[in-house]
């Protein structure tokens, strides 16, 4: 795992996240009993992110998580990072006589932490019982209309962030263009089922609410932000939709392309993104299925 490769261990070694989801690296609750209580102080590994070069071995460089050795009950690293976090708690750390300093490049570290959880949501770790044993749903005309409709939008190459991923049936689309998309949902389920299935990146896919991206990834980082059959939207959760979409747009440099059912959806898209400092235009997408990706909203940022 890539964890392995950053912490330069044994692949055999057993490492453990601190916490149990991305949400969980916001608020840090388990983070802060482990600080709290002082275990695994005595043997560490730090890691930093990439400095200047100057110095390999010194201090230089943002700390972003902490590998603590645990001995008892059992023999692992545990892995603690407030790099995410609404608090710092690494601030006060002492560091034990036997602390190693490693380096990695922040991309990577946040790449390492997903991938673990993606392997304990693949695993059950914190499952009583999987709900859901059957494959995901994947249409293969969806991905063959949808390719048509992308392709003259997409940049060539370019990292691209898709929103309300579900277990991935659309992100099919994306691989097939020649994208590796990062790819978040809130439904650890459905995650979890295109993990199994191979349809999600797991060193990509996130189980978060959309409107939290932001903790874990700059502005502007993507060349393109997408999100397909967004909604369905009514009255009711618009004002979450809403929210949902503008900050997700917050993170893309210049392109943000939404397809939803209808051209009602659509038209308020539209309007929202305007108001965000947006400007598009909403494109009729019909295709034989009648029931994907209908409409679509395309915009980039106002100059």
């Amino acid at each position: 795992m890539l964890i392995h490769q950053i912490l330069n261990i044994d692949p055999r070694e057993e490492v453990f996240l601190a916490e149990e989801c991305l949400a969980d690296l916001i608020a840090l609750p388990v983070t802060m009993e482990v600080l709290e209580s002082g275990e695994g102080l005595r043997e560490s590994i730090e890691i930093r992110e990439v400095g200047d070069g100057r110095d390999e071995g010194g201090d230089d460089g943002a700390l972003l998580g902490v590998a603590l050795k645990i001995r008892e009950p059992t023999d692992l690293w545990l892995l603690l990072t407030d790099r995410y976090g609404e608090i710092e708690l690494f601030g006060a750390l002492p560091k034990g006589s036997a602390s190693k300093v490693v380096r990695a490049q922040e991309e990577k570290f946040l790449e390492a932490l997903v991938e673990w959880l993606s392997f304990a949501l693949k695993e059950e770790l914190f499952c009583e019982s999987c709900p859901v044993r059957s494959p995901p749903l994947f249409v293969p005309e969806r991905e063959a209309s949808l390719e048509r409709f992308l392709r003259p939008h997409l940049p060539r190459g370019g990292e691209v962030l898709e929103i309300c991923c579900g277990s991935g049936m659309a992100t099919q689309t994306l691989k097939s263009l020649g994208f590796r998309p990062w790819t978040v949902d809130l439904d650890s389920c459905e995650i979890c089922l295109g993990l199994k299935s191979g349809h999600l990146d797991p060193t990509r896919a996130m189980v978060l609410d959309a409107r939290l991206l932001s903790r874990f990834i700059s502005p502007r980082k993507f060349d393109a932000v997408v999100g397909f059959m967004v909604g369905l939207i009514d009255a009711v959760n618009w004002p979450l939709w809403k929210d949902i979409l503008t900050s997700s747009a917050e993170l893309a440099k210049d392109l943000v392309i939404y397809t939803t059912y209808t051209e009602r959806e659509a038209k308020m898209v539209a309007e929202a993104m305007n108001c965000a400092g947006w400007c598009g235009e909403v494109v009729a997408n019909p295709d034989d299925l009648g029931i994907y990706d209908q409409w679509a909203w395309v915009g980039r940022r106002r100059r």
